[in-house]
């Protein structure tokens, strides 16, 4: 697989979401970095992480680059689209931006970051910003 269909391939089964499949394309020395510097080691967190936000949740890939890393070994993706799902109450959602930044060696990813735009729509349904603080895109 070139570091495009790992990336991609990871994400559609970390979405499942099947965190043991996952850790099949990650190193063990794996470094997560979710939204708001939330620091995790394991497939499972992001997926335990994303239940406790939604009922469900998928990405639309709507690009994804690959690019030379800074060492001979590497390689970095980032894959950009937006979530869709619903939230926890079962609410619907979609077009939720977002930009996922991962570094491959030796063919498994050892960083990954993640941000989207899920904290500011959950403010704005909680009613503590105005729509125009965070929608105007």
């Amino acid at each position: 697989m070139n570091a495009q269909e790992i990336i991609e391939e990871f994400l559609r089964v970390i979405m499942i979401p099947d965190p043991v499949a996952a850790r099949a394309f990650v190193s063990p020395e794996l470094r997560i970095r979710f939204t708001g510097a939330r620091e995790m080691t394991d497939p499972s967190e992001c997926s335990a992480f994303n239940a406790s936000r939604y009922q469900w949740v998928k990405k639309k890939f709507e690009q994804t680059d690959v690019v030379v890393g800074s060492k001979p070994d590497e390689t970095i993706v980032y894959n950009i689209g937006t979530l869709y799902g619903a939230w926890l109450d079962g609410t619907p959602f979609e077009g939720n931006r977002y930009v996922d930044r991962y570094v491959i060696r030796g063919g498994l990813i050892v960083q990954m970051d993640v941000w989207n735009d899920s904290a500011e729509r959950m403010l704005l349904r909680a009613g503590l910003c105005e729509p125009w603080q965070i929608l105007a895109n």
